[in-house]
């Protein structure tokens, strides 16, 4: 009898675990930890003097390293249920957003997919695989697509008035390259090499009464690829509804172009943002464009490097607040998962603007004038 109650107590423990893995089988778990050491010099101000002198900083970074979840499952009728949880990791410190990157449900089909939450804007998609040293302190977007997050409180403080020539730094009141909340988005199935994508973002769920700031943005995307050829075109539009006063919106429109052949791949993205805020109108309004290219040495080993500028903000122009970036780097693939790195970038500004290298490890306070560059060492593994 002792012998029959053993076998049951060991057949249980084998049974347990697989119903619980039945259960869960439409789960995979995915990520990247990306880790880098750091020498930043954020340089000295315009003009020279004790209170602009800038500091070199040595420190650890996590570079956008995440921890995902993520499946489907076959709902019948030629239709399937998708769903993603992606949260940031910072790994140098320890901490963790619980699912504040793509966290999403949907549905896809023959008709295309359609998801509803938090989820990059189709603006976003499509140039982000452009982008050498996407996540990296080197990313495109210190000077591209930049401003602070796409929130109700950030558009309030930018209609309170003053606050677009404040925010130096940014080349947007807020965020077109960004990843949103409140998200209603359709990807079409790709026909011919193209495939399309719109999404609308509603920032006034809370909002119980007619007379509050509504705020809405519309992102659109095409995007065609087809052998060693990439190209996109994407809009967005911030729109601004207050209680009182006039509306006001700010535009972004960028195109986007990649080519590949054997080991050599080239990229180029151009975009160009207006807007009537602050006043007149205009604050921000300016071109940027970004050339990056890499080059594949052997199959383990690449270099690469961009040039990314910012033209002047606002219109009439404001005098000397363009920048500009240039960056050097070189890979090596210690396996199909594991890439150790080392990035060399350095960011000019003009007089009068103070852009900084925000990409992957965070921020770094910059004097207006100063010319940031930084060193990194670092080592991603992807799973």
């Amino acid at each position: 009898m002792q012998k029959k109650i053993i076998v049951l107590a060991i057949a249980a423990a084998l049974i347990t675990p697989a119903l619980a893995m039945a259960d869960t089988a439409n789960v995979n778990v995915y990520g990247v930890a990306d880790l880098s050491l750091d020498y930043v010099n954020t340089g000295d101000g315009v003009p020279a003097s004790a209170a602009t002198a800038g500091a070199k900083n040595l420190r650890v970074s996590s570079n956008v390293s995440r921890l995902g979840l993520k499946g489907s499952e076959d709902i019948g009728v030629g239709l399937t249920a998708i769903w993603q949880m992606e949260g940031i990791v910072d790994m140098d410190i320890g901490t963790s957003g619980l699912f504040n990157r793509n966290t999403f449900i949907g549905v896809a089909g023959g008709f295309g997919t359609v998801v509803l939450g938090r989820h990059d804007t189709p603006y976003k998609i499509a140039t982000r695989s452009l982008d050498v040293f996407a996540d990296s302190i080197a990313d495109n977007r210190n000077l591209m697509g930049g401003g602070p997050g796409l929130t109700s409180a950030n558009l309030a403080t930018v209609l309170a008035g003053g606050a677009p020539a404040a925010q130096t730094g940014y080349s947007s009141a807020v965020s077109f390259d960004g990843r949103q909340s409140n998200v209603l988005a359709y990807i079409s199935p790709t026909i011919g090499g193209v495939t399309g994508a719109i999404g609308h973002v509603n920032l006034s769920e809370q909002n119980t009464l007619n007379t509050q700031t509504k705020v809405t943005a519309t992102s659109l995307a095409v995007m065609f690829s087809q052998g060693p050829i990439y190209a996109s075109l994407a809009y967005e539009t911030h729109n601004i509804a207050p209680n009182v006063g006039a509306s006001s919106s700010e535009k972004a429109t960028k195109l986007g172009f990649g080519y590949k052949i054997d080991a050599f791949s080239v990229s180029a993205v151009v975009e160009k943002t207006s807007d009537d805020l602050g006043g007149p109108g205009n604050a921000f309004g300016h071109t940027a464009m970004t050339v990056n290219g890499k080059f594949n040495i052997s199959a383990t080993d690449a270099v690469k490097a961009a040039y990314v500028k910012a033209g002047k903000l606002g219109s009439p122009a404001a005098v000397d607040t363009a920048a500009k970036q240039i960056s050097v780097g070189y890979d090596h693939s210690m396996s199909k998962r594991t890439t150790v790195y080392v990035i060399y970038t350095k960011l000019t500004n003009d007089k009068n603007t103070n852009y900084g290298l925000f990409g992957g490890g965070g921020g770094y306070n910059i004097n207006a004038g100063a010319s940031p560059s930084a060193l990194s060492l670092g080592v991603k593994h992807t799973f």
